[in-house]
């Protein structure tokens, strides 16, 4: 049996059977997730571009960092697999309330959680996203910003607490 991380067959080799071809599929979508998650981590807030000297502070960035790009890429595959699925199968209460109130520029928080799609699109234009009419769903860098957003609401209103 193959390890999950290893790439079964060199490409253009022949698929002789049913199970090499899921296999072979299997692998390529494991390769195309880990392939989003970092560009995420690339592109989301330029970790490339990081000019700590540290080892330890190197790490903690990279950690840290690590959590959102793996958030954003699950919210986004979440918002276009199970678009009506309740936003709180991915977020906390809190996680979920103030992006609301925020993005709609509402006084009251909603009751009950909100569609996944629905709180992507939050997300997205509290990264930015203007929402034009040709505009498409938010992309992994808009909702990268908008959790980082999110995360310094929270943390500013924990510290008003």
């Amino acid at each position: 049996m193959v390890a999950e991380t290893s790439f079964p067959m060199a490409a253009g080799e022949p698929v002789n059977t049913r199970e090499e071809a899921h296999e072979r599929v299997g692998c390529y979508m494991r390769r195309r997730k880990t392939g989003r998650f970092h560009r995420a981590l690339k592109s989301g807030r330029a970790i490339g571009k990081s000019r700590e000297r540290s080892v330890d502070k190197t790490t903690a960035l990279i950690l840290t960092r690590s959590s959102i790009a793996a958030m954003t890429v699950n919210m986004t595959y979440a918002a276009r697999l199970m678009p009506e699925a309740p936003c709180s199968v991915l977020l906390g209460e809190e996680e979920w309330k103030l992006p609301y109130r925020a993005a709609n520029k509402a006084r009251k928080e909603p009751k009950k959680p909100y569609a996944i799609k629905e709180a992507v699109d939050c997300l997205g234009r509290l990264g930015g996203l203007k929402r034009a009419p040709s505009d498409g769903p938010p992309g992994v860098k808009t909702i990268w910003i908008g959790l980082m957003k999110l995360y310094i609401l929270l943390a500013y209103r924990e510290h008003l607490a």
